[in-house]
């Protein structure tokens, strides 16, 4: 896997400060992507043990949030495996800290038939707090939007929707119940 950036205090990617991991790779290919030199799966630099490491030093700081997943795309099949193996670290070693991911596919494409699938996107899911989901669709694109960039994306509370077999929407901290 390679990856196009790391930014260690990020705060327009989730909740809180993160640290945000761009992936590379994405077949998409959305008209209007801000960032289409990351559909290249070979853009940027190799993803390493010491990439690995560099981001969980980032991530133990109180003030940190979590981690987010950007791309290009976390959940094409070639960034799967490395990535899952980084989420598992983050849950053992960091269990208090978040992890969002952003994606052009759809959960119901995560979970069904689609060209996401692989061994282990199943186990991706459920390290996964938040799933921004969907392509992002030009013309229905919307900056007022928080956390995304075009209607027809969802702010999705996996563990929620997972337990309930349903959709559940993500409600920013404020808007929870107590």
């Amino acid at each position: 896997m390679r990856y196009g950036a790391i930014k260690k205090r990020d705060i327009a990617n989730g909740i809180g400060v993160r640290v945000v991991l761009f992936v590379s790779g994405c077949t998409h290919h959305c008209k209007g992507c801000f960032q289409p030199e990351t559909w290249d799966f070979q853009y940027g630099q190799d993803y390493t043990a010491e990439t690995e490491n560099e981001i969980m030093e980032a991530l133990r700081p109180d003030f940190i949030d979590g981690l987010t997943l950007l791309g290009g795309e976390p959940f094409e099949p070639q960034n799967q495996a490395e990535l899952v193996k980084l989420l598992r670290r983050v849950r053992r070693e960091l269990p208090q800290k978040t992890v969002w991911a952003f994606s052009g596919y759809t959960y119901e494409e995560l979970t069904g038939e689609s060209r996401a699938r692989c061994q282990v996107t199943d186990e991706m899911l459920s390290l996964v707090d938040v799933l921004v989901d969907g392509e992002f669709v030009e013309e229905k694109r919307n900056i007022s939007l928080q956390f995304r960039g075009s209607e027809n994306q969802r702010l999705i509370d996996v563990p929620k929707t997972r337990e309930s077999g349903e959709i559940s929407w993500w409600q920013a901290p404020s808007a929870q119940k107590a």
